[in-house]
């Protein structure tokens, strides 16, 4: 966060996490356009936990008919383009959601949320505050294995 005068920044690393069944892993760079994410969303088999815990879908063995009322294919469905996750479209859902839950907050009789344009984060102002103006970024990170290492 930085402070200027009468304004707040605030800059959030938000690290993205795969639906169960799923994981991320790096993607070709030279295949796709720079606009593009570089992160592949994998399909796992969880045939085991399956039959373990019971009620759970193997999205990598069960066919499309039987996922299509789960919400994490709806998800992917969402946040993805092909089998890549779509930064854009990330930050889009992100922000109808900050937009939606602002509405419900006691805050929002005061303040007033603005969506600010950004296509690859998340931009929000919060304004009616006098004589203070606050900016807040959201980014989109993965980890990319277990050294600690993120990408966006």
């Amino acid at each position: 966060w930085s402070t200027h005068e009468n304004s707040i920044n605030y800059n959030l690393l938000v690290i993205l996490q795969p639906p169960h069944g799923h994981s991320f892993s790096p993607g070709p760079t030279e295949q796709l356009p720079a606009s593009r994410s570089r992160i592949r969303v994998v399909l796992e088999c969880t045939c085991l936990r399956e039959q373990l815990l019971g009620k759970t879908w193997c999205f990598l063995h069960r066919s499309g008919d039987q996922l299509l009322s789960d919400q994490d294919s709806y998800l992917l469905n969402t946040l993805c383009t092909g089998n890549y996750l779509d930064v854009e479209k990330v930050a889009c859902w992100v922000q109808m959601l900050v937009a939606s839950a602002w509405l419900l907050l006691p805050q929002s009789q005061h303040c007033q949320l603005t969506v600010l344009p950004s296509c690859r984060s998340c931009r929000f102002q919060l304004t009616g505050i006098p004589g203070m103006q606050i900016t807040t970024e959201m980014v989109f990170a993965v980890e990319q294995d277990s050294s600690g290492a993120y990408v966006n």
